[in-house]
């Protein structure tokens, strides 16, 4: 009973694992695959014909595969440095400084993160075709310059860093913005870690917005272009489709890796007070 115990909740995680990974396994598998293997419901990792050169190449040059991936990378970053610019300091104000309103500003933010960009959608189209914005870049990153989940973490975060040290920074002279850049964020990196994969895998893999304002295929971020292909192809070719889904959600996987442990503990950090 006790090895049960001890056993069950190691054997729950890893069916959850397997559920969770099991898709993007079939994904690389099917990327690797012949045409006639296609709908083989095997997960053996080797096929009876390995045509996954045929397929990378296909994905990579049937469409501007390296295009998407670039507008990628500016779209995701250029939505992240202006966040990161506007939330932090709105979130040290909160949760650091004194003023009246700032319970009334912090439950705007709270009520603000229920706010679906469905429910902005029209407005901000509206917006951007009457000034001539509509595909560009910045009608990509407009709805998500601003974001108050970004203030919503970092001021459960900031919360936590030391009173004291702030007010002996401003003793010795240190202005809020000094205080804000160079002490409480630098304390609260795995926040800022955390945040940056949460905001860079939301906007690579955002397909509903892009499609509303861009028709250009030169400016289309990876899974609009991934759509494209799809028609290129008439979804008839699910291998050369998979490796440019592949090919598209390795970069996230790898950010991800890379900063897990940041990521780990900035989650931790914003449920300790």
């Amino acid at each position: 009973m006790a090895s049960l115990r001890r056993y069950l909740p190691h054997l729950v995680l890893a069916l959850g694992a397997f559920a969770m990974l099991l898709p993007f396994y079939w994904m690389v598998l099917t990327s690797i695959r012949s045409p006639a293997e296609i709908f083989d419901v095997s997960l053996w990792p080797i096929p009876q014909k390995f045509d996954a050169a045929e397929n990378y190449a296909r994905a990579a040059g049937q469409v501007p595969m390296a295009r998407f991936m670039l507008n990628g990378v500016i779209v995701c970053f250029g939505i992240l440095s202006v966040q990161v610019v506007t939330a932090v300091p709105a979130a040290y104000a909160l949760a650091k400084l004194r003023f009246p309103g700032r319970r009334l500003m912090m439950t705007l933010v709270i009520a603000a993160l229920c706010v679906p960009i469905q429910a902005l959608a029209l407005p901000l189209f509206v917006g951007l075709a009457k000034t001539n914005l509509l595909n560009t870049y910045f009608a990509m990153m407009a709805p998500f310059l601003l974001s108050v989940f970004a203030i919503f973490l970092f001021h459960q975060s900031f919360r936590s860093y030391p009173s004291e040290i702030i007010e002996a920074a401003r003793m010795d002279g240190f202005s809020e913005l000094e205080i804000c850049w160079g002490l409480v964020l630098r304390g609260s990196l795995p926040s800022l870690a955390a945040f940056a994969v949460f905001s860079l895998v939301a906007h690579w893999n955002d397909l509903y917005w892009p499609m509303i304002v861009v028709s250009d295929t030169n400016l289309a971020p990876p899974p609009l272009g991934m759509l494209y292909f799809s028609d290129v192809e008439s979804g008839a070719n699910y291998g050369a489709l998979m490796a440019g889904a592949t090919i598209i959600t390795a970069p996230m996987l790898i950010c991800f890796l890379l900063v897990r442990r940041h990521f780990i503990a900035g989650i931790t950090m914003t449920g300790v007070k």
